[in-house]
């Protein structure tokens, strides 16, 4: 069932965006800038990928780094209440990439993530982080 939490949990967990977030939006800009082609919303493939480009066999996904566990991340906290609940939560949504990526990679895309924390650099970071992560992915 549902986690036990506040009122004041609930409220902040609300209002996280599931698409179009300032992440994805940075990614969409920089392979705009680097002149990709792509597309948003791409419920028909597995894991529906952020970013994806159906000819070019590729795809982007963009991870918040707490949700989806960025190692080593100083954002991959766990809440002190009910851990148990989190702890189980967080290796669903690791597995649940996992098998996207993998599911990707069978059909032939080249699959690269971006975090969170990586998109807060300067706009030629970002880019040149794509373009390594697309050509060697």
């Amino acid at each position: 069932g549902r986690p036990v939490t506040d009122e004041a949990t609930s409220r902040r967990m609300a209002g996280i965006r599931q698409k179009d977030t300032a992440p994805e939006l940075a990614v969409r800009r920089a392979l705009t800038r680097l002149g990709l082609r792509y597309r948003v919303r791409n419920r028909d493939l597995p894991g529906s990928p952020d970013v994806a480009n159906r000819a070019g066999r590729w795809a982007i996904f963009v991870h918040g780094c707490y949700w989806h566990r960025h190692p080593g991340c100083r954002r991959t906290t766990t809440p002190k209440r009910n851990v148990e609940f989190w702890v189980a939560k967080f290796a669903a949504n690791v597995a649940r990439d996992a098998r996207a990526v993998e599911a990707l990679q069978q059909l032939g895309f080249g699959v690269a993530t971006v975090w969170e924390c990586e998109t807060e650099g300067t706009p030629e970071e970002l880019e040149s982080l794509l373009r390594l992560r697309l050509t060697s992915g």
